[in-house]
């Protein structure tokens, strides 16, 4: 099995793996000895979701959101990249951090709403689906476990909104595994291709101007009225930008190519190929032609 992919890299998480049945007891309140120390240091990712939810509430570009609230970070070595938030000027506390609370509370980002619990994703080597883990954090400054309060955690993901929230950034959680999963058989991503899965990921207005550009209806023939739903609505838009990535990245071709721009494609895939089966007989000739030398001396 692969490793599961833990949202909170830097928080002490229970190394036991858990279920949705686990019962923990937590509550986190206004009154409480610990409130806002969390949010006074954070290191929280954001999902694509959670980017959209953001942006929209505080009526901004994805562009801009990405540019003011977020810093970017590698999420392996030569791999690709993730966003997370970032804390005020000089400091670690969270920007949106208020005496009463957190100031977008009802858009409030995946991490956020998920502590105590770790949300764990993994996929084994032989299936083509993710399973969902989870752990507990557990930080010394925070009270919330001394509460009497006992909930499973899928009622607790419930309460905090979160079955919406999974669903929704299901599709790049997918991509991430599975580019984690592939390792060397896919090698190290180009800088187009980490380009395009940052962009079609965070920063969702962007990939509404590149999926309205003529030069993307030449290649893909996407019906206009589908395409209409999808610019016209960010959530639907960044499921498409799922499917999207899952194409160019991965071959997994769900978005039909324009029958010109199928045959160019094929054209270049024969040429590429061709040319790799040269070199590898010029290589094979060579390596034949110095072992014969070699019997001469």
């Amino acid at each position: 099995m692969s490793q599961p992919n833990i949202p909170f890299p830097q928080s002490p998480v229970l190394p036991t793996m858990v279920d949705e049945k686990y019962v923990i007891q937590f509550s986190c309140h206004k009154g409480i000895g610990c409130w806002n120390a969390c949010c006074s240091n954070i290191d929280i990712s954001l999902t694509p979701y959670d980017v959209v939810r953001m942006k929209t509430r505080l009526g901004i570009s994805s562009t801009e959101f990405l540019k003011n609230y977020t810093v970017p970070y590698e999420m392996d070595k030569d791999s690709i990249a993730g966003v997370k938030l970032r804390p005020v000027e000089g400091g670690t506390a969270c920007r949106f951090m208020k005496p009463e609370g957190c100031g977008i509370y009802e858009d409030r980002p995946t991490a956020c709403r998920y502590y105590p619990v770790a949300l764990l994703s993994m996929r084994k080597q032989d299936e083509y689906v993710d399973r969902d883990s989870y752990a507990i954090v557990k930080e010394d400054h925070c009270k919330g476990h001394e509460v009497n309060r006992r909930i499973a955690i899928a009622d607790y993901r419930k309460e905090q909104g979160l079955e919406e929230y999974d669903e929704l950034a299901r599709g790049w959680r997918q991509l991430v595994l599975k580019k984690q999963s592939s390792g060397p058989s896919i090698g190290k991503p180009t800088l187009r291709s980490r380009q395009l899965f940052f962009m079609a990921c965070y920063d969702i207005d962007r990939f509404r101007e590149f999926v309205s550009a003529e030069s993307f209806a030449k290649l893909f023939d996407l019906p206009q009225a589908e395409k209409d739903v999808l610019l016209a609505d960010d959530v639907a838009l960044l499921q498409f930008a799922f499917r999207f990535l899952r194409q160019v990245l991965f071959g997994e071709e769900s978005i039909a190519l324009n029958a010109e721009a199928a045959q160019e494609r094929l054209a270049k895939v024969q040429e590429k190929r061709l040319i790799e089966e040269r070199e590898a007989a010029k290589k094979r000739a060579m390596e034949a032609e110095s072992e014969g030398d070699e019997g001469f001396d």
